[in-house]
């Protein structure tokens, strides 16, 4: 199926585009073209706005019962966990992730269209008590037509976290997959109407940002806007819904912490450390890429840190014994590994070198890096490197790692370690994060809010929490007069 036409997916059915134009989406393992994708331009969008328009005035989808649109939300899921093979091979194709990650978030994106077929029914309003004789209720109804943009390093599981609340909600949606990885988006737009959603509630709109997204974002016919990417964007992504009023929730970018208190297990704490920061290549806005590590354990933890990364092992990411592939582009890697080059040029000790690591040598390839002794001024401690490079640094007071944990614009997630209960609660409340965990990397669950504080982001993804996003609340008082 290389190099086939992809189309669009607009009103329930594949969709070319008006102009006639496509691009080639490239395979991170091989740098040669996996596929040609249609280029929707601001026509096409305009043509999928109003499609979804229309299926949200008519009401087939947006006033059928709560229960009703659960049951397709049970039927679509299933049907992703039986092209789950598929839709791997698919997300490890076009991402370049090893394939039993993404075997686990295609299942986990069936997990989340799951709970959302459960939520569907349980979006509640209130009776309250008012001064008036009467009746006061409030309703939460849908936003309507919602466009979504969604980003390359995880792209079908964060498509489900959008479109799963999105749909549950009742709204039409309107997705904008990254160029880099549309496919798996498209597959969604099929196995959806394959479960019974009503055509024009989920259309797929492939093409650049910087007019496939932006006609998306800047249109009137847009009722809300949700955005998972890079700080920057996301900025834009304000600018241009606020003539509209358009409301907008954005999940940005993240520097996030590990702190490491002494008298935990260093080598345990090591391997989980290694697997958060250089899974899917370190390509993860949650990616625990800043190290910090109290004095007395400080070089007991970066040298069993070296040999657990030195461990995992890199190469063609269609083999399940690979924990890393490539990064997502060639140009991609190169920004990534010019970060390790500032680094040295900053000073900072490089106890895990890139450029001594056998690599495969087609493909977008680059090994894991480590910085030691890395200080609070340098780039590689507070830019968003965005691959597998990280930092260790040393503190000597819990007060020193939380003030070092907060030196930071971002605000997504962090990680502490430690066998004190009470520094465990201490440092999680006073770290600025929307995210933490204690003694676990693990952060992120589909029952739970997820987002972020400053620079990364306003609102709130998965639980109950995100149905806010996709719902206005209409308030009606019935007078007994």
């Amino acid at each position: 199926m290389a190099q086939e036409k992809w189309l669009a997916w607009i009103d329930g059915h594949p969709t070319a585009p008006r102009e006639g134009r496509y691009f080639d989406v490239e395979e991170p393992a091989t740098g040669g073209v996996l596929a040609q994708v249609a280029q929707c331009g601001i026509d096409d969008v305009k043509v999928a706005i109003s499609v979804a328009r229309r299926s949200f005035e008519a009401g087939v989808w947006s006033t059928m019962s709560a229960t009703a649109r659960g049951k397709t939300l049970l039927r679509l899921a299933q049907r992703i966990r039986d092209e789950a093979d598929e839709l791997a091979r698919w997300e490890t194709r076009q991402v370049g992730k090893p394939i039993r990650d993404a075997k686990d978030e295609v299942l986990t994106a069936a997990d989340c269209f799951e709970y959302y077929a459960g939520a569907a029914n349980k979006i509640y309003g209130h009776t309250i008590p008012v001064s008036a004789a009467g009746l006061d209720y409030t309703l939460r109804v849908p936003v309507g037509v919602v466009g979504l943009v969604v980003p390359w390093n995880f792209p079908f599981l964060i498509t489900a976290w959008k479109v799963g609340p999105a749909l549950a909600a009742g709204n039409s949606v309107i997705v904008k997959p990254a160029s880099y990885t549309p496919l798996t988006a498209l597959l969604l737009g099929r196995l959806g109407t394959e479960a019974g959603l009503p055509d024009g509630v989920l259309n797929i709109v492939p093409g650049p940002g910087r007019e496939t997204g932006e006609a998306l974002v800047a249109d009137p016919g847009v009722d809300k806007v949700a955005f998972t990417g890079e700080t920057t964007t996301g900025a834009r992504i304000l600018q241009l819904a606020a003539p509209n009023i358009t409301r907008v929730s954005l999940e940005l970018g993240g520097k996030s912490p590990t702190i490491v208190f002494d008298g935990v297990d260093l080598d345990r704490v090591a391997y989980l450390a290694a697997q958060s920061a250089y899974a899917n290549s370190g390509q993860d806005c949650c990616a625990r890429s800043r190290i910090l590590v109290e004095r007395e354990s400080y070089q007991a933890f970066v040298d069993h840190f070296v040999k657990h990364v030195q461990n995992m092992t890199i190469g063609d990411p269609l083999d399940p014994e690979n924990a890393m592939g490539p990064l997502v582009s060639a140009s991609h890697r190169n920004r990534v590994a010019q970060y390790v080059e500032k680094g040295v040029s900053e000073g900072a000790e490089l106890v895990l070198d890139p450029r001594n690591r056998e690599i495969p040598s087609d493909g977008f390839y680059l090994a894991p890096a480590i910085f030691a002794q890395a200080k609070p001024d340098m780039s590689i401690v507070r830019e968003e490197i965005f691959g597998p490079v990280t930092t260790v640094q040393m503190f000597d007071s819990e007060a020193e790692a939380v003030r070092m944990a907060n030196d930071t614009t971002y605000g997504l997630s962090g990680s502490i370690f430690t066998r004190d209960v009470g520094q465990a609660l201490r440092v999680a409340n006073q770290v600025r994060a929307g995210v933490m965990s204690v003694n676990t990397i693990k952060s992120v669950h589909l029952e739970a809010p997820f987002g972020g504080f400053k620079q990364s982001g306003m609102g709130r993804e998965l639980g109950m929490e995100a149905l806010e996003m996709y719902t206005e609340v209409k308030n009606v008082f019935i007078s007994m007069d």
